[in-house]
């Protein structure tokens, strides 16, 4: 893409506000993926206003919608993942990062593989295929991310700091013991002008050394010196660098695909040292925790409930009431609510002595009230009210929860008719799921 192209991309974004934007038709483009070296055709679809940034599987029938969004990410090694099992979307960094670079807020991408092509390495070839399809308005008004105050996040060797900020800004600094890498450190604005220029075309990168165990993990089975640079022990193998500090900007590169899982344009000074997927993940998770997403002239939508507002519009009481706080609640969209766990549960003299497990159902119990904070929130007089959950579906225990825990439910609303309400669900200690499933509820009069 030519400068001139991408300064037009940036004046559009800033002729169209604060308003959503989607693009004007269809895009594709094919390859292999990076890391399962499976065929993939990716496909670029205008969508509605409103509706942010969204994969799905055509490849799988009856396949789900999947959000971009952090509550939708695993903890992965060497990439950024949405969901699990045979549904999941692996190594998605480099097209969030196009996406989210070309200030797009709108939009379906369709797959046909688990991993979208890894073409040459780098964004450049998804971020061209978004200008080329054009960008226009979708609709509604742009989501910000804005934190309300510094935050800072500690994964392994990964070392993250963001502060508010009225745009978004990368500096990263990496430190690898290799003559052609050593330390490099590298700061950007991020526009669509200075995305093309300095960010877009830096390519993914691995070393000789590495391969044997990577390939025995499952990992960089489609990766070859076209799609990558490679580093033995002397240099760059069968070929040349973009520039001499091409690693840290792909590292910068990756950042802003990973904090697009924000659900919004994101506005904050990020400051990382060696950063890696899950250390980005693991900060864009406190930056949304502590962030309100807003919409300019519009109020915010979040609301947090204390206890005493929770026993105002859920019916239980002690010792079957397990909410402490609600963190967010969308109307008619979402919840997000939090379960503190301790030793002084009821349920843990019998569940086990001496091995203290939170039952399951008492798990998915919780994540129901967290629900029917969001499905009575909105009602007049809810002290009249009562939720009654109809059936359960695709329940999945993860892992135990034990004493010390704190359990994250967050749950969206999928399907209203009637009086029935659908709602998926999923728990969260300390950002690994521990369960997960689909209800259906009905509201009635006590």
């Amino acid at each position: 893409m030519s400068g001139a192209e991408a300064a037009r991309l940036a004046e559009g974004a800033d002729q169209g506000g604060d308003l959503r934007r989607t693009i004007a038709r269809r895009a594709t483009l094919e390859g292999v993926g990076l890391h399962l070296g499976v065929p993939c055709r990716l496909t670029f679809v205008p969508a509605p206003g409103g509706s942010g940034i969204a994969f799905q599987r055509t490849d799988l029938p009856g396949a789900e919608r999947v959000p971009a969004r952090v509550d939708q990410a695993t903890l992965s090694e060497r990439r950024t993942q949405l969901g699990e099992g045979e549904r999941a979307l692996h190594t998605v960094e480099h097209v969030l990062a196009a996406v989210a670079a070309a200030r797009v807020d709108d939009l379906l991408i369709e797959m046909d593989g688990p991993e979208p092509p890894i073409l040459d390495g780098s964004a450049g070839p998804f971020f061209d295929a978004i200008v080329e399809a054009g960008v226009v308005p979708s609709g509604g008004r742009v989501r910000y991310v804005e934190l309300t105050e510094p935050v800072r996040v500690i994964d392994g060797e990964s070392v993250y700091e963001a502060y508010p900020a009225d745009e978004l800004s990368v500096e990263v600094t990496i430190d690898f013991p290799h003559p052609m890498i050593g330390r490099q450190v590298a700061k950007f604005v991020v526009t669509p002008e200075t995305f093309a220029r300095e960010l877009a075309r830096a390519r993914t990168f691995g070393f000789v050394r590495e391969v044997e165990m990577l390939r025995a993990k499952g990992l960089i089975q489609g990766a070859s010196t076209r799609n990558a640079v490679v580093l033995d022990e002397g240099g760059v193998v069968d070929g040349e660098l973009r520039w001499s500090d091409e690693f840290v900007r792909h590292k910068a590169m990756d950042c802003v695909g990973d904090l697009a899982l924000a659900g919004g344009r994101v506005r904050a000074r990020v400051v990382a040292y060696k950063p890696s997927h899950r250390g980005t993940v693991t900060l864009v998770r406190e930056m949304t925790r502590v962030a309100r997403p807003t919409r300019p002239q519009e109020p915010t939508v979040s609301t947090v409930y204390g206890i005493e507002e929770i026993m105002k519009v859920l019916p239980h009481r002690y010792p079957f009431l397990l909410v402490d706080r609600i963190l967010e609640v969308e109307e008619g969209k979402r919840v997000v609510g939090l379960k503190n766990v301790t030793i002084n549960e009821p349920f843990f003299q019998g569940h086990f002595p001496g091995h203290p497990i939170m039952p399951g159902v008492l798990i998915i119990e919780a994540m129901a009230q967290v629900g029917g904070v969001l499905l009575l929130g909105s009602v007049e007089s809810p002290e009249d009210k009562v939720v009654y959950f109809m059936s359960l579906d695709n329940v999945k225990w993860r892992r135990p929860v034990k004493p010390g825990d704190q359990l994250r439910f967050e749950l969206d609303l999928t399907q209203v008719r009637g009086k029935v309400c659908k709602m998926r669900g999923v728990a969260r200690v300390d950002g690994e799921v521990v369960a997960e499933a689909d209800m259906a509820a009905m509201v009635r009069d006590r």
